[in-house]
């Protein structure tokens, strides 16, 4: 195993399921459709953030930190996941979100309050200064901080989707699949990191290809590559993925980050019509309704096998009700 001698402790209920959407595939006329459901990895209502989790965690244990202090969005899903994991390990959280409060605490945001996490909203100032000066006023209060960074993808974060890697590969060969493609949401980077160095370091066939969430496709490759070269390091390993060695689409940011437009409603509303599977207005609506997009140009063919890698944040649909409603009876 890539990552067996590296610092983990188990938060996800893992492997998840690989599961085939065989209505999904029917109604878009193929290619053959299949799931990885990192929504089921059951930390707080489940997420791929999870899996970086468990490194990160352990090695803010092992440097004998009392809290955790991570940032995000208003409806971060690493932020509700972060908080879960700090109260499953008896340790303080505190999360730093972009902006001002909304007018209700909805959707994840509930969730951070109801797992104990202290909230600090950063205002008219980045996230990252303020969480730096949190982890300040922590260690002069007399605590022991440990900071996450977003999306815990550092290469610390990121060792946990090579491990995944290895977990899918396995399902893959189990169920005697042959897949052409790995399709995903890709933000932070970390999770496409670690993905495309578990793929090299085993010999995962399949095309690791990612739709960008709020990034162009020059970022994507840049940031993917660089972290990437960190994670080989942090795992032992001696390879590296070039920026052109990196797939990511990024014909699909519409409005800006977090802003739902008409493709995310179609691809969730699709998706739970057809197969009972609930994705988020953020990064898997904006990953599926690529994919879907994709699959309409062509651009992936009907013979093919593609898994969509389902990284989680239902929780995040209940603060878009309004809009995933409009003009719908109620």
């Amino acid at each position: 195993m890539l990552t067996d001698h590296l610092p983990r402790i188990r938060l996800a209920c893992l492997p998840t399921p690989l599961e085939e959407l065989p209505r999904l595939t029917k109604a878009l006329g193929g290619p053959r459709l299949y799931i990885k459901r990192d929504d089921q990895t059951g930390l707080a209502g489940g997420g791929n953030k999870a899996r970086k989790l468990e490194f990160s965690v352990a090695e803010a244990l092992r440097q004998g930190a009392d809290t955790l202090v991570t940032l995000g969005g208003v409806q971060s899903n690493h932020c509700r996941q972060t908080a879960a994991a700090a109260a499953r390990c008896g340790l303080r959280c505190i999360v730093v979100l972009r902006g001002h409060a909304p007018a209700a605490s909805n959707g994840n945001l509930l969730l951070d309050y109801l797992l104990g996490a202290q909230v600090v909203f950063s205002g008219d100032r980045t996230r990252e200064a303020v969480a730096e000066d949190v982890v300040r006023e922590q260690r002069a209060a007399g605590h022991r901080p440990h900071l996450i960074p977003l999306g815990a993808s550092n290469e610390i974060g990121a060792v946990g989707f090579a491990a995944a890697i290895e977990e899918i590969d396995r399902q893959v060969k189990e169920q005697r699949l042959h897949v052409d493609r790995v399709v995903f949401g890709s933000s932070s980077y970390g999770t496409q990191a670690g993905l495309c160095v578990g793929a090299k370091a085993i010999g995962f066939a399949p095309q690791i290809a990612a739709i960008a969430i709020d990034s162009t496709r020059a970022e994507v490759q840049a940031g993917v590559a660089g972290l990437a070269e960190a994670t080989s390091r942090r795992l032992g390993l001696t390879l590296t993925v070039a920026p052109d060695e990196v797939v990511a689409y990024d014909g699909y940011l519409g409005a800006g980050y977090a802003v739902m437009g008409e493709p995310e409603k179609e691809a969730i509303s699709l998706v739970a019509r057809t197969e009972g599977i609930l994705l988020d207005p953020v990064y898997t609506g904006r990953a599926m309704a690529g994919l879907i997009d994709l699959i309409r140009q062509g651009e992936f063919g009907k013979d093919e096998t593609v898994v969509f890698w389902h990284t989680g944040g239902s929780a995040a649909l209940f603060a878009y009700a309004d809009q995933l409603l409009e003009g719908k009876t109620r």
